[in-house]
């Protein structure tokens, strides 16, 4: 039998549960994961290998209309990540189907690719006729290569979707070498695990106002030292992601701390400061040095 190898995208609106999939996909947490639209605001790449093939996967944000230059860019992500071998378009099976998920089926049909529609969260329908109905509504959409139920987080259905993918990947060698799991350094990924203690931990407006950045990455053989800076919009989202005596903070720190140590394999020291700089999500400068492609040379 001959190698396989290839790209798969992961598209589909936001809260479809796209980076859930992924950590399923490898079976390791790779992507951070949030009850809220737009967790993921770029494109993660995880190779996955299993005999005989190596798959690429791409988690992508959500497919969504742009208003800030970071969602612009956010759709630049997606439409440059829609070049694969197949795409997976993942559908919400709960949510109620409506106008934007027609546009995102569009978006599908343009890459050109064989596209498997993966129908999530059916662990949270209880009328299995709403998801007949709703796998009917897509195939009026689209020719789909597949319609597959599954839930990501419980992992029903993930070794029967990667099955479909690995009949549509192409013939090739591997890509990546055998221990090579993601294009992202670790700094973005500390950045992320730090983002997601925030989108866990706070309410409101505060989520989309938070970016992170790591200042300071000092390596050693027995710990790692870290500063990392929070970035906030208004006084009051400070206010708040420090809370009471720096309650809030230092609860972040100390769930981050343990996800990294648990990353790196070492102790780890880690310094978290919080710095208003209003209207970010609109500034080029700052949104380029966020990006990962920023860190990797820092």
């Amino acid at each position: 039998m001959k190698h396989r190898s290839g790209f798969v995208s992961i598209l589909g609106r936001p809260n479809a549960g796209k980076s859930t999939l992924l950590n399923a996909l490898l079976g390791t947490k790779l992507a951070i994961v949030a009850p809220r639209p737009q967790t993921t605001r770029t494109a993660i790449q995880g190779v996955l290998r299993v005999p005989g093939a190596q798959m690429v996967f791409v988690d992508t944000p959500g497919i969504h209309e742009s208003s800030t230059l970071l969602n612009k860019r956010m759709m630049d992500q997606v439409r440059s990540s829609a070049d694969a071998d197949v795409v997976l378009f993942l559908v919400d099976a709960t949510a109620r189907f409506n106008e934007d998920d027609a546009r995102a089926v569009d978006l599908v049909k343009k890459t050109g690719a064989p596209a498997i529609a993966v129908f999530n969260k059916i662990d949270k329908l209880r009328e299995k006729a709403k998801l007949l109905a709703l796998i009917e509504q897509y195939q009026g959409l689209h020719d789909f290569a597949a319609y597959i139920p599954i839930s990501a987080l419980k992992g029903e259905g993930v070794d029967l979707l990667q099955k479909e993918i690995l009949r549509r990947i192409p013939e090739g060698p591997a890509l990546y070498p055998k221990d090579h799991l993601t294009d992202q350094p670790e700094r973005f990924l500390v950045a992320e695990i730090l983002r997601e203690k925030v989108l866990h931990l706070t309410h409101q407006e505060v989520p989309h106002a938070v970016a992170v950045m790591v200042e300071q990455w000092e390596d050693t053989p027995t710990l790692l030292r870290i500063a990392a800076t929070i970035y906030v919009e208004r006084p009051g989202q400070k206010a708040i992601l420090i809370g009471v005596g720096g309650a809030m903070l230092k609860k972040i720190g100390t769930l981050a701390r343990r996800e990294i140590e648990t990353l790196v394999g070492k102790k780890v020291f880690l310094q978290t400061f919080v710095k208003v700089r209003p209207n970010w999500r609109q500034d080029p400068e700052f949104l380029a040095a966020t990006d990962w492609r920023g860190m990797a040379g820092q």
